[in-house]
C-alpha cells in the first residue's frame, strides 16, 4: 500500500476524540496504537483487542506518527 493510501486511513475531526488523529471510522487514536506497540503489543494482539483494526491501520498509525516527528524542531541546549 502506498504512503498516500496509508495516511488517508488517519483522520482528524474536532468532533471525534477532541481532534486527535484516529483510524478512519473509529475512535481509536494513533496515540493509543503507538503507545501499545511501545509496551510490547503486536499487530496480532491489537487485532484481537480491536477486531475492526487491520494491519494497514496499524501501519498507518506508525507512519503518521513518524511523519509528525519528522517535522519536529530540535534546539541545542
Amino acid at each position: 500500500m502506498t504512503e498516500e493510501k496509508l495516511l488517508k486511513r488517519i483522520v482528524i475531526d474536532p468532533k471525534i476524540m477532541l481532534g486527535k488523529p484516529v483510524i478512519k471510522g473509529t475512535r481509536l487514536t494513533v496515540e493509543l496504537i503507538v503507545e501499545k506497540i511501545a509496551f510490547g503489543a503486536t499487530v496480532e494482539t491489537l487485532k484481537k483487542d480491536y477486531p475492526f483494526l487491520t494491519e494497514d491501520d496499524v501501519r498507518a498509525a506508525l507512519l503518521y506518527a513518524a511523519k509528525r516527528l519528522a517535522h519536529e524542531e530540535v534546539y541545542a541546549a
